[in-house]
């Protein structure tokens, strides 16, 4: 019997496997992100840990906060106006921290095949995975438990705090996706380095508004802005619930639709930013035509026809584009000028201010001149190269002076104008201007000398340091040395005030305007030639210091 060999059949093929949903894969991409960026040190995760936990903390007392508030008549206007609050964060968040989260950027899946549709609908679920979202959904519910009254409410509730925040991760991803060309130049970092001012300025604001909420009565004036608010997608989805609950229907309805119609219309900008980042080219593609207008005939920047000739004119156009193109210097003026501002205002504003509160703006201002080879960093060389003898270092330290003066001296007349008219007394307009300049001309003549006999570098790899490793007690001295010495050579002014106001002369304080104006010209001037032969003489030793960073 002859054997009978069979060929094995053939293997089936095996069947392939089915491509895993762009969502999972996201989603799956956004979890690792964030564990490979936990794992970079130590520090970061230790950071990230503190700011996760206070950031529960926070919630959890709002919502905390909220369950005390429920039955109070103003339970609907807190819970509205603290939606609307947490929306227009999550609105600005993007803008000043760009590279907080490297999912921000949809610039990264520009080379690869997706659809937008499926791409916009996979980035919405992967914004979702992280500490932001799940807060916001812990305060949202908390808003919709403190309104939620009734059957119907509770329903709408179940939508609405689901919808809020979609509808905030929306938003910021939105906003991301419209002006990530922005956020990622120079212009977008420059932004990022003031979020230290909005930080500063939301301080003062809601200082202001818990002093004025704790007054009697302090609800009732903002129940206004919260039925404003309460029309305003996402919070109008809180009113929505609190609507429901006092049985209006019709309003909870449509407002509950005005938020969903406002999260379709985000979704469709987002969509509409995704698809022209994907096919247009940038900036960096397109040669940039020549603006004939941008210089004159002879060559002259725009801010130098309104500048002297020679030396000063160039020395204060270098020192005006600096305050305008360095990220660390534009910080600086921002934040000086907006402090400086804010703070005699809303003292005035309270009731409790003074025309004195005007010279904080000239102090804000003056510590400007502080350090000023420092904000040259290496590039100081250059300049070195130029102060051969005390007379050159007298001009270079001049015209910085006169740059510092074009914007101080109008700002410093504002700041004191403003706070008269809040005050109501324009009679003391002379006596805070005088007050204010002699301030401001103790402050950079000290200044001057501190940047001649304590200069220090500014490190540029960081948006959040001033001051490089092992020259804090430089910086100590320079500024607050120096704020000592302004304010010991402010004694004279100082005491004419208090004289004048003693002896019942107030008729005299107007001599106070052009006493300190005169005073301190005297003190800038003086300042300026004390630092010049020491600027001329530690040539070396500033170079060193400056160019560490």
């Amino acid at each position: 019997m002859s054997a009978v060999t069979s060929s094995p059949a053939p293997a089936s093929a095996p069947a392939s496997a089915p491509a895993p949903s762009l969502t999972s894969v996201f989603v799956r991409l956004k979890l690792s992100l964030l564990r490979n960026g936990l794992r970079q040190s130590g520090g970061r995760t230790a950071a990230y840990v503190v700011s996760a936990v206070f950031g529960v903390l926070f919630a959890a007392g709002m919502f905390l906060a909220f369950v005390l508030l429920r039955g109070h008549e103003s339970a609907g206007t807190a819970a509205i106006l603290l939606t609307g609050v947490v929306a227009l964060a999550w609105a600005v968040m993007p803008l000043f921290v760009p590279s907080g989260d490297e999912t921000l950027d949809p610039s990264r899946l520009v080379m690869l095949p997706l659809l937008p549709a499926p791409l916009v609908r996979a980035l919405l679920v992967a914004s979702l995975v992280g500490v932001g979202p799940v807060l916001t959904l812990l305060l949202a519910f908390g808003a919709a438990l403190s309104v939620a009254h009734g059957a119907a409410a509770a329903c709408v509730a179940v939508l609405a705090v689901p919808l809020v925040t979609v509808t905030c991760v929306a938003l910021s991803r939105a906003v991301a996706a419209a002006n990530i060309r922005l956020l990622t130049s120079r212009k977008g970092r420059d932004l990022a380095l003031l979020s230290g001012l909005v930080i500063a300025v939301g301080m003062q604001v809601v200082n202001f508004a818990a002093q004025r909420l704790s007054e009697p009565g302090g609800m009732d004036a903002v129940e206004p802005a919260a039925a404003v608010v309460g029309w305003l997608p996402p919070a109008a989805a809180i009113g929505a619930v609190d609507a429901a609950g006092e049985g209006a229907y019709a309003v909870a309805a449509a407002r509950l639709l005005l938020t969903a119609a406002a999260l379709a219309g985000l979704v469709h900008w987002w969509r509409r930013s995704l698809v022209r980042l994907m096919v247009e080219p940038d900036g960096s593609t397109i040669g940039a035509a020549p603006d004939p207008a941008a210089r004159g005939k002879d060559g002259t920047g725009f801010l130098g026809r309104f500048l002297p000739d020679g030396r000063t004119g160039a020395v204060m156009e270098r020192s005006l584009r600096y305050m305008w193109r360095d990220p660390k210097t534009k910080a600086a003026w921002v934040t000086s000028l907006a402090i400086g501002l804010i703070v005699p205002l809303f003292n005035a504003l309270q009731g409790a201010g003074s025309i004195y509160w005007a010279c904080f703006a000239s102090g804000m201002l003056g510590m400007l001149m502080y350090n000023q080879f420092g904000q040259d960093t290496s590039a100081f060389w250059m300049v070195a190269q130029t102060l051969s003898t005390p007379a050159d270092a007298y001009a270079e330290l001049r015209a910085r002076a006169y740059a510092l003066l074009a914007v101080t001296l109008p700002f410093t007349v504002l700041v004191t104008a403003l706070t008269c008219a809040v005050l109501g007394d324009w009679g003391r307009l002379p006596e805070g201007l005088g007050l204010a300049f002699g301030l401001l001309g103790a402050m950079l003549g000290t200044g001057a000398v501190a940047s001649a006999l304590f200069p220090y570098s500014i490190p540029q790899d960081s948006g959040y340091k001033n001051v490089v490793p092992g020259q804090a007690g430089l910086a100590w001295i320079s500024i607050f040395g120096g704020m000592l010495v302004a304010a010991l050579l402010c004694a004279p002014l100082i005491g004419a005030v208090i004289y004048f106001r003693v002896a019942d002369h107030h008729s005299l304080l107007w001599l106070l305007f052009p006493a300190g104006t005169l005073y301190g010209a005297l003190l800038v001037w003086a300042g300026l030639r004390l630092a010049a032969p020491r600027t001329a003489n530690r040539l070396p030793e500033i170079l060193a210091a400056v160019s560490k960073g």
